[in-house]
């Protein structure tokens, strides 16, 4: 089943407002430095601000209603966020900026992730703290 999604899979579309039809939006102003790999599955409701930039590597999973941040208005952060090759990012969890979540990574539902989660690490929590190695 994997195999047979992965060989129909198609680069996003993002239109000219930011949005897309699979229910996941980039902010429009910012959406030339945003870089997906092939195969990146992004859930419903998923909102990326990719101003310092935003790489999502192949093969990454990034569930419904995540939040993606490069610049954060609220404390004056900024830095480009990197998602690995097959990192896992969980339901509701948010990214904030300067952030590298490295290849194989699991991030677990509900996490706030401000700080960097090495490859193939378990992490979840609020702040998301590393758990185990996978």
């Amino acid at each position: 089943m994997q195999e047979q999604r992965s060989a129909k899979w198609k680069p996003p579309v993002i239109r000219k407002d930011g949005s897309t039809k699979y229910g996941w939006q980039v902010h429009p102003r910012h959406k030339k430095k945003l870089t997906i790999g092939v195969r990146v599955d992004i859930g419903f409701g998923t909102y990326i601000q990719p101003e310092a930039g935003v790489t999502i590597g192949d093969g990454a999973q990034i569930g419904s209603h995540c939040s993606i941040y490069s610049v954060s208005t609220i404390d004056d952060k900024r830095g480009a966020v990197s998602i690995g090759k097959g990192a896992k990012i969980g339901t509701h969890s948010s990214i904030m900026p300067g952030v590298t979540v490295g290849d194989g990574a699991v991030v677990g539902a509900h996490s706030f992730v401000k700080s960097d989660v090495p490859p193939h690490t378990l992490a979840f929590g609020v702040p998301a703290r590393v758990r185990r190695k996978k």
